[in-house]
């Protein structure tokens, strides 16, 4: 292998050193670079206006930390191959590959059905054939059919490096000093054992800490009302778009990309024959596409593009119960009474939703801790932990977006 060292200066880290020649190539790939025009946090900077990171930086953040976790499972002894490392890294390198503009707000609407998971697979395919099967090994992590389960474990579980990233990334750029996570702990106490990825009994604080942070991140950030209500704006304006193209009415995106997915994308399974076409396609297109309809002809998306350049927004409430009804049909009425709308288009003004968020989910994959006897519990059965049952539930709450009218 020829010798490669480059480093690139990250805001949150430091330096992080790209350390193979195939790395190299792979974060110089046009679908990798695309990442730097795809914002990490959708409409988050409409609130926190440092959050203007992207993609990109999230996935060198997430690869940084990959590095960190196999090096310090190899020093204890946990036996991982040149090629499963190197498998690891461009693993968790492009896992993100797959997301389209605004990421997850607009994931089932401009390309309906199709998860950015699905589509990550479908790229990291095609580019394994252009790396003529460089990418194999890490494929099988990123899908789980790798024999050495931990590794897949590391790029997406309970305990993956892409959470910690995120969470640690995205409390660095909104200035929320809640989310701010002891990764190089957990990073440090991290063991294999039985195959299964597992934290010594060291860190149960830091992990504790980690959990809260998620949790306190989803409500205070990734769910905060603003955010919310911008992204649902966001869908209403390629519903209505939708909506007036299969009325027959003139209805033109800003780049041939997202006129293809507005009006010719018919098929899930026709994406993979399609992948250049969502390659092409980034925050910028969207963004050029709603500030052009700002002037359109129909009243109700020109209104709607116009709130969000502008930043507008509806009002949001959020409640432990579902809304009565009778208040969401006053809340149509004003808009109708103050936009001079009818009533079904004023459900692109008012309508209701509910936003989730889970601590711990115990369906889902374990935190299991290793203690130093030999023993393995749950990170909720530890003796006074404090992620117990009452914290492992999901949090439930319905909101809904209407009409500022005063």
């Amino acid at each position: 292998m020829s010798s490669v060292h480059k480093i690139i200066n990250d805001p949150v880290y430091g330096f992080i050193t790209i350390d193979h020649p195939l790395i190299l190539k792979i974060i110089s790939h046009p679908w990798y670079q695309r990442l730097r025009n795809i914002n990490q946090m959708a409409f988050a900077h409409l609130v926190y206006p440092g959050a203007v990171h992207s993609r990109l930086h999230h996935s060198l953040g997430a690869y940084h930390l990959m590095r960190f976790a196999l090096y310090e499972l190899k020093s204890k002894n946990i036996d991982i191959t040149a090629e499963e490392e190197l498998g690891a890294k461009i693993a968790i390198l492009l896992h993100d590959i797959g997301h389209g503009p605004f990421s997850h707000a607009l994931e089932s609407e401009l390309i309906k059905d199709v998860q950015h998971e699905e589509i990550s697979i479908l790229l990291m395919q095609k580019m394994n054939e252009q790396f003529e099967g460089q990418l194999t090994t890490a494929i099988e992590i990123f899908t789980n059919k790798h024999p050495k389960r931990f590794l897949h474990q590391l790029v997406s579980g309970q305990l993956d490096v892409d959470r910690m990233d995120y969470l640690n990334r995205d409390s660095f750029f909104t200035g929320v000093a809640e989310g701010v996570i002891g990764y190089d702990r957990i990073l440090k106490m991290l063991t294999v054992k039985d195959g299964e990825l597992m934290v010594e009994e060291k860190a149960i604080y830091s992990i504790e800490k980690f959990l809260v942070s998620r949790r306190l991140m989803y409500w205070q950030v990734y769910l905060h009302k603003t955010v919310l209500a911008s992204e649902r704006m966001l869908v209403k304006i390629i519903q209505r778009a939708k909506e007036l193209f299969t009325q027959g009415k003139e209805i033109n995106g800003a780049t041939d990309e997202v006129n293809f997915f507005l009006k010719d994308f018919q098929s899930k399974s026709s994406i993979e024959q399609h992948l250049d076409k969502f390659c092409r396609l980034d925050d910028h297109d969207v963004m050029a596409t709603i500030k052009n309809w700002c002037k359109h002809s129909d009243k109700i998306l020109a209104m709607l593009c116009r709130s969000l350049v502008e930043r507008k927004l509806l009002k949001v409430k959020l409640q432990a119960e579902p809304f009565d009804e009778n208040f969401v049909k006053e809340k149509q009425n004003e808009a109708m009474a103050t936009l001079g709308i009818e009533e079904e288009d004023a459900e692109y003004f008012v309508f209701t939703g509910e936003a989730s968020n889970t601590t711990y989910n115990l369906e889902d994959e374990r935190i299991n801790i290793l203690f130093k006897d030999g023993t393995i519990k749950d990170i909720s059965q530890v003796d006074n932990a404090l992620i117990q049952h009452n914290l492992s539930g999901t949090t439930k709450k319905y909101y809904i977006c209407y009409l500022k009218t005063t």
